[in-house]
């Protein structure tokens, strides 16, 4: 198999995969905020969302008609559809038939995702007067413009490309994302789009999509907040000709499933670099786990700790945050005399305590850097995992303090 990330800006147009946008005015002035994709009805579609118990009218919408062969989904930004009610779901029912309608599809096969303010009515006029203009702009060609369709606080917006070879056909995988705060596991506010053109069977692409979504989206934090709204996407269209992969054996399934993953992971990144008020982008590996399950606890922990993410933006290699993070982890067996911690290659503690050898210059010189890893290391057993996250701010309290003004 033979893999390249797409050139920095381009993403690769996927086999009947089109995107449209439009400026509906819904909230940002002059942005487009609206965006309707649309693929063929023989095509498959996973998807996995929000584990909040206040999820937005869309995700209850979405679940009811994930097996009623969705082929276009509408999104809006600016305005949640949380927090809303009957009206809400009557709102993203009447939007979504404004979709349908314009498609010339059934209602039930058009998907509905919104992001924004929680607690507001959706406005419904807006988007149906800016749905035609999006289907009229569908094209293969729109990523980016999507990309930037569906930001809310986001800086930039984020997408990934790959193409791959199999038997003599090229095949791609190309998604977008939006996030930048609220941004926690379970799913980590964030809407992700992911397609590929390769004929995959819905029942593998589901299993697919949810052991990709476990080692990407969730293993990263910015704030620890967990959306009413998050969805992740992944569409198969089906275009590239092959057989539909029906089975985990199958030789192109291994290599389609290695490049949704990077795509996946590429986009979690993006969505931490882009952390509101984010300076620092740090990874926190944990090794030595007796379970991928405890390791990432302990990941979390440290990667989820205010006195520790207020370091990371102060670059002070303050280690006594660190090891009180990974000591209050609800892990039962810790045992502080086998724990190692690291900074890049930096030992900074080792037997309960400071490291003998260890300079807070050198410890100085790795947090003054914009990207950075803490290793720890338990000392229990042979697993591990990591989580990608970011520094706290004065300028995140700013952004959510004014965020309604």
């Amino acid at each position: 198999m033979a893999t390249g990330k797409a050139p920095s800006g381009t993403l690769h147009p996927v086999k009947g995969f089109q995107l449209g946008t439009v400026k509906a005015g819904i909230r940002y002035p002059d942005r487009r905020d609206l965006v309707v994709m649309r693929w063929p009805e023989e095509g498959s579609v996973a998807g996995v969302f929000t584990q909040n118990a206040f999820c937005a009218a869309p995700v209850l919408l979405c679940r009811e008609r994930m097996q009623s062969s969705p082929c276009a989904l509408l999104v809006n930004t600016g305005n949640a559809n949380a927090g809303t009610g009957e009206q809400g779901m009557s709102d993203a029912r009447r939007t979504t038939a404004a979709v349908a309608e314009a498609l010339d599809v059934r209602s039930e096969q058009v998907l509905s995702f919104s992001t924004g303010v929680i607690g507001e009515h959706l406005p419904v006029e807006r988007l149906e007067t800016g749905i035609p203009g999006c289907v009229d702009n569908l094209s293969e060609d729109s990523w980016w413009h999507a990309a930037e369709g569906i930001m809310t606080t986001d800086t930039r917006p984020k997408g990934f490309s790959r193409q791959f070879e199999f038997e003599g056909h090229i095949y791609t995988v190309t998604g977008i994302a939006k996030g930048s705060g609220m941004i926690h596991p379970n799913m980590a506010t964030m809407l992700t789009y992911i397609a590929t053109d390769a004929a995959v069977e819905q029942a593998l692409l589901q299993e697919l999509l949810a052991e990709v979504a476990d080692d990407s989206f969730n293993r990263i934090t910015v704030d620890g907040d967990t959306s009413t709204n998050d969805s992740c996407i992944l569409i198969a269209t089906g275009k590239a000709g092959n057989p539909a992969i029906q089975d985990r054996d199958n030789a192109l399934f291994a290599n389609l499933s290695e490049v949704v993953a990077d795509v996946c992971q590429d986009l979690a990144k993006a969505l931490v670099m882009d952390g509101e008020g984010a300076t620092r982008f740090v990874t926190v590996a944990v090794q030595g786990a007796e379970t991928v399950e405890q390791a990432h606890t302990v990941a979390n922990t440290v990667a989820l700790s205010p006195l520790v993410k207020t370091a990371l933006f102060a670059c002070d290699p303050n280690w006594g945050r660190i090891l009180a993070a990974v000591g209050r982890a609800p892990v039962d067996n810790l045992d502080v005399e086998k724990i190692q911690i690291c900074l890049d290659d930096v030992q900074i503690a080792e037997q309960g305590g400071v490291a003998a050898g260890y300079r807070e210059a050198d410890g100085q010189a790795v947090m003054d850097k914009e990207a950075y890893t803490i290793n720890i290391n338990l000392g229990l057993g042979s697993a591990s995992t990591q989580v990608w996250t970011s520094d706290l701010s004065h300028e995140y309290v700013t952004i959510n303090a004014e965020y309604r003004t």
